[in-house]
């Protein structure tokens, strides 16, 4: 029995190139076609081929679901008057707590053949006559009706550089119906620059109109337009009736026109001045522009001296990029500094459908001012800033630590009728989620980018530059 491997390296990375995989065969069918060639193998020959990889589940409403390719074209069929042909699938489902799993929908007949407390295995497998067509999607639900959550620990392997532990908070919005959602003082600041024109500024107007119509009446709102200067719809916030809706639509489609430059600063310092002395209700400011910025440093520096992490909830700021040549950088980093949520579009048909889900996730908060329990022991969170929790996904933070967390870390909050929240989360060894894969995966993204954005971005703000280039070093 002979075996051969093979794995995605960058071009950098490769220092035997002389072992590297060809695309002489097969390349013609798609251009990232990943093949390898094996040597030796003789007629009647059976090869087994096994491909591995990682991807994200999707949460929605509720639950959580994911999609695997499993449809095979003619032309990987080897011609022959006779093949048996036999599918298989094993599925194992890992909550991540003790907590039910119930299953909502899957695309292929599949057996349970083992549940456990937060675990559940399925199997599939049967003889075709041909190949399936139909790609393997599951999707299943954490039978819950309130908040609640995990911490997985887990040693750094051999080979990892930071010899810190590592671990993972998650924490399951519970059914949306059993959940409170906080009132909402909300301010739309939208780019109208030039640039915007066409598609982007008709998609951002019928996401506006759609997302207007789904706030209460206990809500307020109001929208800032600006390009060069700002133009305001109130100049106070108003409540979402029926009838103030039906008149911010009618001033968005006669003041959403594209044309002129573009001042982000003006805007958001009044969307901030709206709403900083909110009382009884979340302040969130959604910040949409396909644009780049000239003065990050006093944004963010505004930002900053805005933040408070007492008792009172600090203004929300939730950024939304549109298109290639945004600066989406500066974006995700108001967003962390901000504790809001971060999204972008980068094709014009996608700006429509994203720009709807992301006012929906920041306007579906259930619990604010998220902390974890102070320890004594050195702990370090990615992000540093906790994001508050939306009823529409999970929230989940990673982190190292030295020493060793009690058995409970105590996670407190604030609920949407303005209550204290309280839960203690057991910590358990991750053994069938690998954290170490996690943190491959997610490193550059969470790791070095919330610790440059976080830790470098302070500094950048204030030009001290040589530290900035000693702090970067680190990071190879």
């Amino acid at each position: 029995m002979k075996s051969y491997s093979t794995e995605i390296i960058a071009a950098e990375d490769n220092k035997d190139g002389d072992k590297e995989v060809r695309p002489e065969n097969g390349s013609y069918l798609k251009p990232n076609i990943f093949t390898l060639t094996i040597p030796k193998v003789d007629g009647g020959a059976i090869l087994s081929v096994r491909a591995s990889w990682m991807q994200k589940s999707v949460f929605k409403n509720g639950e959580f679901s994911i999609g695997v390719p499993f449809s095979f074209p003619e032309y990987v069929t080897p011609f022959a008057k006779k093949l048996p042909k036999k599918e298989k699938i094993l599925l194992n489902v890992n909550s991540g707590s003790g907590t039910e799993i119930v299953c909502k929908y899957t695309s292929h007949p599949l057996k349970e053949v083992r549940r456990e407390s937060g675990k559940l295995s399925f199997a599939y497998e049967t003889e075709v006559l041909i190949w399936t067509h139909n790609d393997f999607n599951f999707s299943y639900a954490v039978s819950s009706s309130h908040i609640f959550g995990g911490l997985l620990l887990q040693s750094p392997s051999v080979h990892d550089a930071d010899q810190r532990e590592m671990f993972s908070v998650y924490l399951f919005p519970g059914s949306r119906q059993s959940m409170k959602v906080f009132r909402r003082e909300v301010v739309f600041v939208i780019d109208i620059s030039g640039s915007m024109e066409g598609k982007p500024i008709q998609a951002t107007k019928n996401a506006m109109c759609t997302t207007l119509n789904k706030l209460e009446p206990k809500d307020s709102f109001n929208i800032i337009a600006f390009n060069g200067e700002s133009y305001v719809f109130s100049s106070l916030l108003e409540a979402a009736t029926e009838n103030t809706i039906e008149k911010a639509c009618q001033w968005i489609n006669s003041n959403f026109l594209a044309g002129g430059s573009t001042n982000i600063s003006q805007a958001l310092d009044k969307a901030i001045e709206m709403v900083s002395n909110s009382s009884g209700a979340i302040p969130l400011i959604f910040l949409v522009t396909d644009g780049t910025v000239e003065d990050e440093r006093h944004i963010c520096e505004v930002i900053k001296s805005r933040q408070t992490f007492g008792g009172t909830i600090s203004p929300r700021i939730h950024t939304f990029g549109i298109g290639l040549y945004c600066n989406h950088h500066f974006l995700r980093m108001l967003a962390i500094l901000g504790r809001g949520g971060n999204d972008a579009a980068y094709e014009v048909d996608s700006i429509e459908t994203r720009l709807q889900s992301f006012f929906s996730r920041g306007l579906s908060t259930v619990l604010a001012n998220i902390s974890l329990e102070a320890v004594d022991n050195e702990v370090e969170t990615y992000p540093s800033r906790l994001r508050d929790l939306s009823c529409e996904e999970l929230w989940t933070i990673s982190g190292r630590y030295v020493g060793n967390l009690p058995e409970f870390v105590r996670v407190e909050g604030v609920l949407g009728d303005f209550s204290k929240f309280v839960v203690d989360l057991k910590t358990r060894t991750a053994k069938d989620v690998p954290l170490d894969k996690q943190e491959k995966i997610v490193a550059l993204f969470v790791l070095v980018l919330e610790v440059l954005y976080v830790s470098i971005f302070p500094l950048w703000i204030e030009m001290d530059e040589m530290y900035i280039w000693k702090q970067l070093q680190k990071f190879g």
